[in-house]
């Protein structure tokens, strides 16, 4: 074994580079916001205490960091193997939230799920839609060049699709609304017919129209959030309408993009400093879905385009990464994996800007929590894995290994 490849072999951060330090940034500036919005807590919501909730971030930075580097050193196609096992078994916690979920810090019930005999409790439907994705990242690889049944299609991809989704939706709108969104988003990159995806496009607005009109109309389904979501929408519509800035009724139901908005205005171009929020106190969820608030708030139209240029760089080396990687499997995982990232970040923002109705969506690598933060670092683990593979084919070649045909079919 030479110089070289012993440095390889003890390498402490494999893959791209550039996406490493990106990570790392991001995650060492979110204990920053974190820890400041997170008096709300204490304070306010009277959970915890600033240094507990500080600690219990960093927990899950140096985890997720771990599992990310942990998830790079496993063969992406692996994972790509194990998907529709992995699916199956979110697919099943979906269904046991149902009826034993438990609410957390004011969630909803059925979306968090503990683990017996600890106090961890996680969120199924996050690893539910990271499972299904890497599983029609997949599934439409496989022996691309052959032409499906369409009960194929059905049973082995629309099902799934559907089914996440409707279990889902029930209790969380606008992650299942992602859910649908970006998997008929990897449809098209993954060359599915036009004609399928157009027909399925039907079915599924079809269907949750009949799904709203039951919701909203019966009793049938029993514990659903139909009724919040409509009353978000009309609040953010009405929003947008009034001029009448005495409407107590609307103020109330307004209340937490009144104070983001507050907050963003209150920060300026500079910012006011470091934990120095004046309104972190009066803005529920600072600490998570509303903190890229505080951010600006804190730091600035600086501060927060900085971090938004670092999440844009990021974005540019994971589609980097896809446009060289051989592999019809990698390129495609790494495309769908980022555009999970993407469109949540975008929805986070937007939201903060009032731009869309409040959808409850955490800003990636930076919101206080568990689930979600350890399901994008796993994300990153695989795209930063397909990096690592695409170094070594630019290094050996790729004649040197098998053909792209080949390694379409073992993924």
């Amino acid at each position: 074994m030479n110089e070289q490849e012993r440095d390889n072999r003890f390498e402490l951060l494999k893959g791209d580079k550039v996406l490493w330090m990106v990570i790392i940034m991001i995650s060492i500036f979110s204990i920053f916001p974190v820890y400041s919005a997170s008096s709300n807590l204490e304070y306010i919501v009277n959970n915890g205490t600033t240094t507990v909730h500080l600690m219990r971030h960093m927990f899950f930075v140096v985890l997720g960091l771990v599992i990310m580097r942990g998830v790079e050193t496993v063969k992406y196609e692996y994972i790509g193997k194990l998907s529709s096992i992995m699916l199956s078994v979110t697919i099943l916690l979906l269904i046991v939230t149902m009826f034993t979920g438990q609410t957390i810090e004011g969630a909803s019930a059925s979306r968090w799920l503990k683990i017996p005999g600890t106090p961890i409790s996680f969120q199924p439907s996050s690893f539910a839609y990271l499972m299904l994705i890497i599983y029609l990242c997949r599934y439409l690889t496989k022996k691309i060049k052959r032409e499906r049944l369409p009960i194929e299609n059905i049973a082995y991809i629309f099902g799934p699709i559907l089914l996440v989704f409707f279990l889902v939706a029930k209790e969380n709108g606008s992650t299942a609304l992602m859910i649908m969104m970006v998997s008929i988003a990897v449809l098209a990159m993954g060359q599915l017919s036009w004609k399928y995806i157009a027909g399925f496009i039907s079915a599924s607005v079809i269907g949750t129209a009949m799904f709203l009109l039951v919701a909203v109309n019966t009793n049938l389904i029993g514990g659903n959030r139909v009724h919040t979501w409509i009353s978000r929408i009309e609040t953010f519509v009405n929003s947008k309408k009034t001029t009448d800035i005495d409407d107590e009724n609307l103020k109330a139901k307004n209340y937490q993009v009144m104070q983001a908005k507050a907050a963003i205005v209150h920060g300026g171009i500079t910012g006011i400093g470091p934990g120095k929020s004046a309104l972190k106190q009066m803005l529920p969820q600072s600490a998570s879905d509303f903190i890229f608030a505080i951010i600006v708030e804190e730091y600035g139209f600086i501060g927060a385009g900085f971090l938004i240029a670092l999440y844009l760089i990021m974005v540019i080396r994971i589609v980097i990464i896809a446009s060289k990687m051989p592999a019809f499997f990698g390129s495609l995982l790494v495309l769908s994996l980022g555009l999970m990232i993407f469109v949540q970040l975008c929805v986070n923002i937007a939201v903060a800007v009032n731009l869309i109705p409040v959808t409850g969506q955490p800003l990636p690598l930076i919101s206080y929590g568990g689930t979600s933060m350890l399901v994008t670092y796993i994300q990153l683990g695989i795209i930063l894995n397909v990096s690592s593979r695409v170094q070594i084919y630019d290094e050996e070649g790729l004649s040197k290994k098998q053909s792209i045909e080949e390694i379409n079919d073992i993924a």
